[in-house]
């Protein structure tokens, strides 16, 4: 959902000399100046078939010609995908008014006649691509360009990045448009329980697997999920990390630690290292426990899911342990 940025009241800053890079030459298609008369033209019409992304600044702006050369390098970047209209709010201050713009840079984006998502201020390159993206999943989604199927895949593909990079909310914004489009979608479903496992709300995830649609209830994508829930519930009792770590730096044989270690890395998201301190404990007495490391190894396997990379990854180096 497009939630306006929230204006923070600040005050202009005494006006300097020059204004905010233009497009570069050949570049007109993708970013281009525009007007209060040329908004509707530019931004409402043009966004029906292309996301649009308005950068409304003005030539006293510090933080405007910071941002100005980041969102210009994106746009072209994703080559057409999206587009950049530029509106200087000093000769233009019609739309900005209307659009309750009170501090810049403001930057909203357009798709389909109205916006969809926007912020305030100059973010880093890293956040601005992560916006664009979010845009361009969006745009595919909605079936401009590419195959159903296709899109599709992308869109799931571009959901998982966003969650793998910490923007559970943008992950949680793509799985939804999804679900609006394919009610009865399994993996978008389960990729929403997944963002609720990511930010720790457990009750709620635990309440959507439960009223899962029947039509996807026993699908593998909600078995997977649901392992994942109850490794993160096993996980959300572990201790902290650093003593954990202390204890098995101690007495590297304090298996007890150690497996409490790795469900402790697994709660902070790091998965990886939660499955190296498991094949530790195999390694060193892979009876411990009736067989409890190899055990938590599967579930893990359960919880990521057969075909991700480190569940094949991490069964390679069982298997050679296991057979070594």
């Amino acid at each position: 959902m497009f939630s306006m940025p929230p204006a923070n009241g600040s005050k202009p800053a005494a006006p300097a000399a020059g204004a905010a890079p233009s497009a570069a030459p050949g570049a007109a298609d993708v970013v281009k100046d525009s007007s209060d008369r040329a908004f509707m033209a530019d931004v409402i019409e043009a966004s029906r078939d292309v996301p649009v992304i308005v950068d409304f600044w003005a030539p006293w702006c510090g933080p405007c010609k910071q941002l100005g050369p980041i969102i210009e390098k994106v746009v072209r970047a994703a080559k057409g995908a999206v587009r950049l209209v530029k509106i200087d709010t000093d000769a233009n201050p019609m739309i900005a008014s209307q659009l309750r713009v009170q501090s810049i840079p403001a930057v909203y984006a357009f798709f389909q006649g109205r916006p969809v998502d926007g912020f305030m201020g100059a973010l880093p390159e890293s956040q601005v691509k992560a916006f664009v993206d979010k845009l361009v999943a969006l745009a595919k989604q909605a079936g401009v360009g590419g195959g159903a199927g296709d899109l599709l895949e992308e869109a799931f593909a571009q959901a998982k990045e966003l969650m793998e990079g910490g923007d559970l909310q943008g992950a949680l914004d793509l799985y939804s448009q999804i679900m609006q489009a394919e009610p009865e979608n399994a993996q978008a479903y389960a990729g929403i329980i997944r963002c609720l496992i990511a930010a720790g709300d457990l009750e709620n995830a635990k309440q959507m697997l439960a009223q899962a649609p029947e039509a996807i209830a026993k699908d593998k994508e909600l078995a997977n999920v649901r392992a994942a829930l109850d490794v993160a519930e096993q996980a959300a009792n572990a201790g902290p990390i650093p003593e954990l770590m202390e204890k098995v730096a101690h007495d590297p044989n304090d298996h007890a630690s150690r497996f409490d270690l790795a469900m402790a890395l697994f709660a902070a998201g790091k998965r990886e290292a939660a499955v190296d301190e498991l094949l530790e404990i195999f390694k060193r007495d892979r009876t411990w426990n009736e067989d409890g490391a190899r055990k938590q190894l599967v579930k893990f396997f359960e919880a990521f899911g057969q075909t991700d990379p480190l569940t094949v990854k991490t069964r390679r180096r069982l298997s050679t342990m296991m057979f070594s």
